[in-house]
């Protein structure tokens, strides 16, 4: 039994059979009939093309938004991509979160970035101070090269971002909703909200105090004394988002990521409420808003391949807090199936693009994956050491 818990392939195996059963389940939720299907049908059977059309826009506006944001969260780290290079590698990155199973493909951008050398990556300042570094952030430049702990880091402090303003859109939204789920969504609401404000300190102290934040969250998982390897691991992931937080203390820069992440997510909204009118569903702006949040937070859970199911099934949920179920089954899975089908096309085709416009292949990326997860854990020791 100790031997297959060390070995990689029983590890992947076990965690792909897993992946497989939370897909099958996703699919079941959200179409736990033979019926439900020709009620898609019928429902596909009633868009409004033009609806679609109109829709596409808004996914360029998120899709540029998305991308160019990360760059002021690479600028405090001392690093500068140039905007089509970061475009490519993030839409390679996008892709490959879709494609591959078990996250791997978070690992893609970052790795991507780090590994971009002297002519991809150019120093945005001094190394040691001066203009491009004011606040003195340590920065994680060797050679021109981004370290790949610091480029992990700076996605960390996205996802984290955007968990807080997910969880903000989601209580102003439910605070809106009437009907016979009101109260239970008031409940979610304020619970999002909790959520939202405990992070908020969280990144607060951080910035503040990132040793002693690091010193208290492992002593409070317990972890050093139940499972020691697993708390180095903890400890070296906790590590690299508390050094992500120590990028905000560029306060210029980091407002400018917030408000671009605020206009992406704001223009993910109004897509789904436009493409929404294009199935006569009626669905309110502050209910586009509210499934947009619930289908987000949903999908940061291990994804399963390509999101099939699991985003059916949050979207499903979503939609019958603000429309009658008749409704939902017909229209409102076949908007769900179309948001979703237009979404995966649109980030698989820019991916695909740019992998032929950069000589990038697939094979490439699935081996950024696992060397970027062999890489990051290969730093574990030196990030968790007591003092660095």
């Amino acid at each position: 039994m100790s031997r297959h818990r060390r070995n990689p392939r029983w590890r992947l195996a076990l965690k792909l059979a897993a992946t497989l059963a939370f897909t099958a389940s996703c699919v079941w939720l959200a179409f736990p009939q033979a019926a439900a299907f020709a009620q898609l049908e019928r429902g596909l059977a009633l868009v409004d093309l033009t609806y679609v059309w109109l829709y596409l826009p808004t996914a360029l506006v998120m899709h540029l938004f998305r991308a160019w944001r990360w760059e002021f969260l690479l600028r405090p780290l001392g690093a500068h991509v140039p905007f089509w290079r970061l475009l490519a590698v993030s839409s390679i990155g996008f892709m490959a979160i879709l494609a591959l199973p078990i996250r791997l493909g978070e690992f893609v951008r970052p790795y991507l970035v780090a590994a971009s050398g002297p002519d991809g990556l150019r120093l945005a300042g001094p190394i040691a101070g001066g203009e491009g570094n004011p606040h003195g952030v340590p920065l994680s430049i060797e050679q021109g090269r981004l370290r790949m702990s610091a480029a992990l880091g700076s996605v960390a402090v996205e996802r984290t971002v955007d968990g807080l303003l997910v969880s903000l859109y989601l209580f102003v939204s439910f605070l809106f909703l009437r009907g016979p789920h009101a109260g239970e969504a008031r409940v979610v609401a304020w619970a999002s909200f909790g959520l939202f404000a405990a992070a908020t300190g969280y990144i607060a102290l951080g910035v503040r105090w990132p040793d002693g934040v690091l010193r208290w969250t492992m002593r409070l998982t317990l972890l050093q004394r139940l499972a020691p390897r697993l708390a180095d691991r903890l400890a070296h992931v906790v590590r690299g988002v508390i050094d992500g937080f120590r990028s905000l203390r560029d306060a210029r820069n980091f407002a400018i990521f917030v408000v671009m992440s605020v206009l992406y997510w704001g223009m993910n909204g109004f897509g789904m409420w436009v493409l929404a009118r294009g199935f006569g569903l009626g669905l309110s702006l502050d209910g586009a808003f509210a499934t947009m949040s619930v289908v987000a937070a949903a999908i940061t859970l291990p994804n399963t391949p390509g999101l099939v199911g699991q985003f059916h099934a949050a979207g499903k949920f979503a939609l019958l807090l603000y429309l009658p179920a008749a409704l939902v089954e017909t229209q409102g899975m076949a908007y769900v199936v179309t948001l979703h089908a237009v979404q995966g096309a649109w980030y698989i085709g820019a991916g695909v693009l740019c992998m032929l416009i950069t000589s990038v292949s697939m094979g490439r990326v699935i081996r950024a994956a696992r060397s970027a997860a062999a890489e990051s854990a290969a730093e574990q020791p030196a990030a968790s050491e007591p003092g660095r």
